[in-house]
């Protein structure tokens, strides 16, 4: 079973391009995953949804709910740059799921797959 961990602004696509990420990633996803967060991306979340344009705060509150929802296990990690603990906590046979261009590339060369938006209308599992 692969890990697929999900990083914040991908969790934010449901309310910006009203697109169901889930299924989504069922379609794109001819294995068997498991969903994951690391604990940092409930926290950015939780920022976003008290201090953020009205927009995206809306967009992490919905996201946080989603978490709830889908039940995603959280990664326990230590302090540090989420970006970089997102890399820490992915191995070689799993999947990012974001939308940041450079942490896309990091994951890349670590070997590891991503799934990002495209056109925003549908995912992408590269």
């Amino acid at each position: 079973m692969k890990k697929i961990i999900l990083d914040t602004n991908f969790l934010m696509i449901p309310l910006q391009f009203n697109i169901d990420i889930f299924s989504e990633i069922d379609r794109v996803c001819v294995f068997k995953y498991q969903l994951l967060i690391i604990d940092k991306t409930i926290d950015e979340l939780e920022k976003i949804s008290g201090s953020a344009k009205r927009r995206y705060r809306l967009a992490a509150k919905i996201a946080l709910q989603l978490i709830k929802k889908k039940k995603i296990k959280k990664i326990k990690t230590k302090d540090g740059k989420v970006d970089d603990l997102i890399l820490e906590a992915l191995g070689k046979d799993d999947v990012l799921a974001t939308q940041d261009a450079l942490l896309r590339k990091r994951a890349v060369e670590k070997g590891a797959n991503v799934i990002f938006l495209r056109n925003k209308s549908h995912l992408v599992l590269a």
